[in-house]
């Protein structure tokens, strides 16, 4: 069966953890290793488990802490060109990857990790190799979609395959353009290369979601420009907008920007 944990889902930092009988990966590594240890220890698990670490790209809430993890733990890290190239020189990232650790992937390659296939495909975001990821393990179909702009086709496709989904809800839309943001930096977060708000991720799934999503998790709420019950709502009406019931044709829940989720056993 596999095992779904959030560890931190926004700017103060991003971490995902996946997990079969015998094999365990990383997305992200945002958070702190101490954080990390002990979020995992509170479920009886730790990073000697962990064999992959896959990053979506280089901006500091998604690597803070990677080199470091990677190291300690020597564990190879997954990820594009570009965004390597952004860790190396990025420095938020106070101990970089060691060169043999570093892996390439390459968009639309599908590649095998231990247990898990795993296939990067590009997001719209502003910065260089962004990725996001389709992983298949025992079966089941996972996709996070994080750090979103728009919803591109191809994100489309994968959002119809998905039997579990990450994907962003950001901002709402009202909260960010009468909040205290300057006017360059709202423009960016609206912007095609920014992040999704509530209302186009509610759109997302309502137009691409089939029978075989079973439960979504928005990931990535701005602790400014959004709130975890309004999130919820504005997709629960953008649902019902289009004949869906959230919790009856898929779960849909919030994860939390710095504490944990539940840990959650994903089955066909």
């Amino acid at each position: 069966m596999l095992k779904f944990i959030s560890l931190g889902s926004g700017s103060s930092g991003n971490c995902y953890y996946l997990q079969t009988d015998n094999d365990a990966m990383l997305i992200d590594a945002g958070v702190g290793i101490r954080a990390v240890k002990s979020h995992l220890h509170d479920y009886g698990l730790n990073l000697n488990s962990v064999k992959h670490i896959l990053v979506t790209h280089d901006h500091a809430d998604h690597i803070k802490a990677v080199g470091v993890i990677s190291s300690e733990y020597n564990i190879p890290v997954y990820a594009t060109r570009e965004v390597h190239v952004g860790i190396q020189r990025n420095y938020c990232v106070p101990k970089k990857i060691q060169a043999d650790n570093c892996r390439l992937i390459e968009k639309d390659t599908r590649i095998k990790l231990g247990d898990f296939y795993v296939t990067p495909f590009a997001v719209p975001h502003d910065s260089s190799g962004n990725v996001g990821f389709r992983i298949e393990a025992e079966g089941v179909v996972f996709c996070l979609m994080t750090d979103v702009g728009h919803v591109t086709e191809q994100m489309q496709q994968y959002i119809g395959e998905a039997n579990y989904l990450v994907i962003e809800a950001n901002y709402d839309t009202e909260m960010l353009h009468s909040g205290a943001y300057p006017a360059h930096l709202k423009t960016r977060i609206d912007g095609p290369t920014g992040h999704l708000s509530n209302q186009a991720c509610g759109e997302a799934l309502a137009n691409h979601a089939t029978a075989n999503l079973k439960h979504v998790w928005l990931c990535h709420l701005s602790e400014e420009n959004n709130h975890p019950v309004l999130a919820l709502k504005t997709i629960e009406q953008t649902l019902r907008s289009y004949g869906l019931v959230m919790g009856k044709d898929f779960i849909v829940e919030d994860l939390k920007r710095k504490t944990p989720s539940e840990l959650y056993e994903l089955s066909i």
